[in-house]
């Protein structure tokens, strides 16, 4: 009898072992709890935006000349008005000298013509009383009137005369201004083309040359970005934006979009794409922005708040999670959803909080109905 017994307990053992080790092994997964939170529904570009300036000019010179003095260098940050490149202008500080000298000799000429032609009308008028008593004759009284005409005309040819050597004056004045290269706005001087010594002259029309100085005005930076034109759609200016660089990994900043492209662009091989520009709310404290650095606009078309949400990676066709229930095992839910981006998904039924949702969705073995072991457990909530 014990040997029978014993027989028993060890083919039981046996099939013990063979169930064990022969049984599925339960897959293990990640899950999250579903909770409340934020959700927005976003767009962003569909290829990396750049940061420009507001304002930036490549300056150039109207006239051709030698550079007598360069006065900043790349880098400078300079103010408005100042001077940043002087041609050699020897020969029009002359040419101002001369009208400068000319214009003086034209003031002092009214001065004397004009004051004969004053006393000529005086004159005139004492000759008028002098004929009434009949102490002069009629031919004498002429003779002082056309005098102090005369001498009128010649005052007004004076001052035409002063008029015109004021506006030579002018004239030369802006010539020499020309010899000159001046900030039109302050900002930072990006690229300087010329050495002292060099010949330098203005660019023909239709021909592109080097500008003389690139100044780039950098206290008003924006994100200029291509966005599909279907996402396109549902842009309006002044909407709020979220902005990110490459360079500031981690990093966003407040934004809103500022223009809109009125029309679309059209590359080969590529989607059709509208650019989108979006300001800086606030210049960043933190953070040295550099024109030209890459950048991301996420344009945000709606926000809800305190909300039920549930990780985007953990839905699949659409509007289906997999439920872990109190056993272990996965159960296929259907929700219907709000608002949704990439990372959450707005639950307005079919879901409740705290509910887990499985978010290894390619893990071999986790299906409906399948029991699974949860190794890690994130929250769905603020």
């Amino acid at each position: 009898m014990k040997k029978i017994v014993s027989a028993v307990v060890i083919i039981l053992l046996v099939a013990g072992i063979y169930w064990f080790s022969s049984r599925p092994e339960i897959p293990q997964v990640s899950v999250a709890e579903i909770g409340q939170g934020e959700v927005e529904a976003l767009v962003a570009n569909t290829r990396a935006g750049t940061i420009r300036s507001c304002q930036r000019s490549k300056l150039s010179l109207q006239s051709g000349g030698t550079v007598a003095e360069l006065l900043v260098k790349n880098g400078d940050r300079v103010q408005q008005g100042q001077v940043l490149l002087r041609l050699w202008n020897g020969d029009q500080k002359a040419r101002l000298s001369q009208a400068r000298a000319q214009l003086d000799s034209a003031n002092l000429a009214v001065r004397e013509i004009c004051g004969s032609a004053a006393r000529d009308q005086r004159d005139a008028k004492r000759a008028v009383t002098l004929a009434n008593k009949k102490v002069i004759s009629e031919d004498a009284l002429d003779t002082s009137r056309t005098r102090a005409e005369v001498s009128s005309f010649s005052c007004e040819r004076a001052k035409v005369d002063s008029s015109a050597a004021q506006a030579q004056l002018e004239l030369q004045q802006a010539l020499l201004q020309q010899t000159e290269l001046v900030a039109p706005f302050a900002g930072v001087v990006a690229e300087i083309n010329g050495e002292v010594g060099e010949f330098v002259t203005p660019s023909p029309p239709g021909v592109a040359t080097p500008p003389a100085v690139d100044l780039i005005a950098d206290e008003c930076l924006y994100v200029r970005a291509p966005i599909d034109e279907v996402d396109a759609a549902a842009i309006q200016v002044g909407m709020p934006a979220r902005l990110s660089l490459d360079a500031f990994r981690g990093q966003t900043f407040a934004g809103t979009v500022s223009r809109i492209a009125p029309y679309v662009q059209d590359y080969e091989k590529q989607a059709r794409t509208v650019d989108v520009e979006a300001r800086f709310d606030q210049p960043p404290a933190n953070v040295q922005l550099l024109v030209g650095y890459s950048a991301d606009i996420e344009v945000i078309l709606n926000r809800h708040e305190k909300v039920l949400r549930v990780p985007t990676e953990a839905v699949f066709d659409g509007n289906q999670v997999l439920i872990l229930n109190s056993k272990n095992v996965l159960e296929k839910r259907e929700f219907e959803t709000g608002l949704a981006n990439w990372t959450w998904t707005e639950v307005k039924s079919g879901l409740q909080s705290g509910d887990k949702v499985l978010l290894t969705l390619d893990t071999p073995g986790a299906v409906d109905g399948a029991e699974v072991a949860p190794t890690a457990q994130e929250k769905a909530h603020d």
